[in-house]
């Protein structure tokens, strides 16, 4: 090999062990890792194309500033396209990195399919035009929570835990962020100190987030997928996950058959043409506002206490309504 070719690989390799290293690398250390001198890393570090900046003689890479490197067939890129269209259409608010993402993809894709990069290219454009409404701190926020998970360190936050509450201010660590399409909001999974216990923050409800030096490791136990696994949307508890049983009319039947709602669910077509809907949820006052959507198509049979918090809610909507007409 060569000696630019090995100088190449040898580029790659520093990059390469910087991106796994979110802590930072000595010199000595990449020559180690390499088995070269530290000179000639020195001497290779002004050709690496990847921004790198030292800290407290520890060489970082800028991970806000690190373009990846990313090959995509058409039906990928078409299926980016269509996460980007739901975030744009089920949540309130925008991420501005996500236009940025949809132009590369939409110039990409102009010498294949210009017309598929002309519909992605508009989509970045809706994206950008919503996002000029967003209040500003929201995108802040989330840029501090998501350098801190990429780079284990945690996060100071200034959180209200709702408009009635004063706002609190602890160190997160970030585990998972997961997007909520029922409440059209982006929620954050990690450690908050106090107390010590793993929290869902709601990111909409941080007023301010600061990236701090403090390390954490996310638990190997962890996993997102499991802990709402059995959730509606983004509750889950401890406890054991409850039946539930809805029987839809033969008007929305097929509408509710059609779509898998819930990854335990189980569907029966009656004779009468309605439908029964089975399925095991973490926490069933998630699914209040789904169930209420159906309105009187739907009725709740199972568990006694969501069918009582419905019966609950239409007396309420009943009673409005009769005053209103009086």
């Amino acid at each position: 090999m060569s000696r630019v070719a090995n100088k190449t690989a040898r580029l790659q390799e520093i990059e390469a062990l910087l991106f796994a290293h979110p802590e930072g690398m000595t010199q000595t250390e990449i020559a180690r890792r390499l088995g070269v001198n530290r000179s000639t890393i020195s001497r290779n570090l002004p050709d690496l194309q990847a921004p790198v900046y030292e800290e407290n003689g520890r060489l970082h890479l800028d991970r806000k500033g690190y373009l990846l490197s990313l090959r995509l067939s058409l039906h990928e890129a078409l299926s980016l396209h269509l996460a980007a269209r739901l975030l744009a259409t089920n949540l309130d608010r925008q991420n501005a990195h996500a236009s940025t993402a949809l132009r590369k993809i939409s110039q990409a894709l102009q010498p294949i399919a210009p017309q598929l990069g002309r519909h992605i290219l508009g989509s970045a454009d809706e994206i950008d035009e919503l996002a000029r409404y967003d209040n500003p701190t929201y995108m802040r926020v989330l840029e501090a929570l998501t350098e801190g998970w990429a780079t284990g360190r945690k996060v100071q936050v200034w959180h209200r835990k709702n408009l009635a509450e004063p706002l609190a201010a602890y160190q997160f660590a970030p585990y998972y962020i997961e997007p909520g399409s029922a409440g059209r909001s982006t929620y954050a999974i990690g450690l908050r100190e106090p107390p010590g216990l793993v929290r869902t923050l709601k990111i909409e409800r941080i007023e301010q987030a600061e990236l701090t030096a403090d390390p954490y490791s996310i638990p190997p136990n962890f996993d997102p997928f499991e802990l709402l696994a059995d959730a509606w949307g983004i509750w889950y508890t401890e406890e054991e996950p409850v039946d539930v049983v809805l029987k839809f009319s033969p008007r929305v039947a097929g509408r509710v058959q059609e779509t898998h709602w819930h990854r335990s669910q189980q569907v029966e077509l009656l004779a009468d043409g309605s439908l029964l809907w089975r399925g095991r949820v973490a926490a069933v006052q998630e699914m209040i506002p789904w169930i209420r959507g159906w309105g009187a198509d739907v009725e709740a049979l199972e568990p006694e206490e969501l069918r009582q918090a419905l019966i609950e809610e239409v007396k309420k909507l009943a009673g409005i309504y009769q005053r209103n007409e009086e």
